[in-house]
């Protein structure tokens, strides 16, 4: 194939007017966002913007959708993605964590509550130490039992994130516990004929 100078110059003529009309369709739509739709919000104009989902798809919200601006999609950047935050960190990804109990405690709720709550400090098995939550009428926790500890904090005593699950490991289920008995690890009740 032989070279030819004046298809060489029109591929770049070609080229050339394509980015041209994707940099003017770009000051169009940035001068049109900057004088604004009349009462057209911020999240409507980004709604708008979204390469990925149109907005009649997404989940309403009173917050702007944060993906990425006019310059930042001239440039090729990917929007930006927000870490998702665990309520439990201490108990790394799992559902549920063995641990030994270090110490037993009787806690008092918050402002508006009053009560004797009964707490725990507990060392887990990769070394985390954490307060616990102990549910329910009674236990028979003590230092050195063996419990498990599962996700969800006490919502009236800070810095507690975590529940012991009743009726696994030396923790016993709730005394005579009749209604939400899987809850607190009580057996079904023998049928009296």
């Amino acid at each position: 194939m032989r070279w030819s100078f004046k298809e060489d110059y029109n591929r770049k003529e070609q080229k050339n007017q394509e980015i041209y009309r994707q940099r003017r369709t770009l000051v169009m739509f940035s001068r049109v966002f900057q004088r604004g739709f009349g009462l057209v919000s911020n999240s409507a104009r980004s709604a708008v913007l979204s390469p990925t989902i149109p907005g009649f798809l997404r989940p309403f919200s009173t917050s702007p959708a944060q993906w990425a601006t006019l310059n930042q999609i001239k440039r090729g950047v990917e929007p930006p993605r927000r870490k998702r935050m665990t309520v439990s960190p201490d108990l790394e990804r799992c559902p549920i964590r063995k641990g030994v109990v270090l110490r037993v405690m009787v806690l008092k709720p918050k402002k508006p509550n009053s009560a004797q709550r009964k707490a725990c400090r507990v060392r887990l098995t990769n070394g985390n130490v954490i307060s616990a939550y102990i549910p329910g009428e009674g236990h028979n926790a003590q230092e050195h039992s063996i419990v498990y500890v599962r996700g969800g904090r006490c919502q009236d005593l800070p810095g507690v994130k975590y529940h012991l699950v009743r009726g696994a490991g030396d923790l016993s289920g709730v005394v005579n516990r009749i209604t939400s008995r899987s809850k607190y690890g009580v057996k079904k009740p023998a049928a009296d004929n």
